[in-house]
């Protein structure tokens, strides 16, 4: 299993040829299908994204069958089922990076700013509000969210802010729609 450092530049790396592909990148062929579906899964990061349809961790980081496990909820948001497959990745898959990746153009962060409230969605805005605060610009949002977001795995599920024993962490990163780049956000 390569370590969490390793798995950024290879994130860094996945990302520059998306900004340079006409087409996708990663490995979605008959032999990796049959391979992964004989020998499981070994994917080197975790992302916990937005369901946002213009957000594809897979695209974005030019990735293949079994390279990330993709964990996609409206505003990119935890509860217990969103932790619990991020704990089983991280202990039965040995994934060593756990990204938590807002986006600009956020939805979700635009409702709480705007005030929007109503349905199913309110679970989802009421953290978002709970992270965010009384911040009004979206871009600062989206990274109070992502750090909320981070801060939250690491206590619920006992990481440590750098790099834990087991070689696990825990970082945030904000991914730019309007043009394909991204960018890890600086730890706290």
């Amino acid at each position: 299993m390569i370590s969490a450092s390793e798995v950024k530049k290879k994130l860094i790396e996945g990302n520059q040829r998306y900004l340079n592909a006409k087409a996708g990148e990663g490995d979605v062929s008959l032999h990796l299908r049959q391979k992964t579906a004989e020998e499981g899964q070994q994917p080197y990061a975790i992302i916990i994204s937005c369901s946002d349809s213009r957000v594809i961790p897979e695209s974005i980081f030019s990735a293949g069958i079994g390279e990330l496990f993709v964990i996609r909820v409206v505003g990119n948001v935890l509860d217990n089922h969103q932790l619990g497959s991020i704990e089983y990745a991280a202990e039965h898959l040995g994934t060593k990076l756990i990204v938590m990746l807002g986006h600009t153009g956020c939805g979700a962060i635009k409702a709480v700013i705007d005030g929007h409230s109503g349905g199913f969605i309110d679970y989802i805005l009421k953290d978002i509000a709970l992270a965010i605060g009384d911040e009004k610009d979206e871009f600062k949002a989206t990274c109070l969210n992502v750090q909320h977001g981070v801060k939250r795995i690491r206590h619920e599920l006992e990481i440590h802010p750098i790099e834990d024993e087991k070689g696990l962490e825990v970082v945030g990163a904000i991914y730019h729609i309007e043009d394909g780049t991204f960018e890890f956000l600086p730890e706290d």
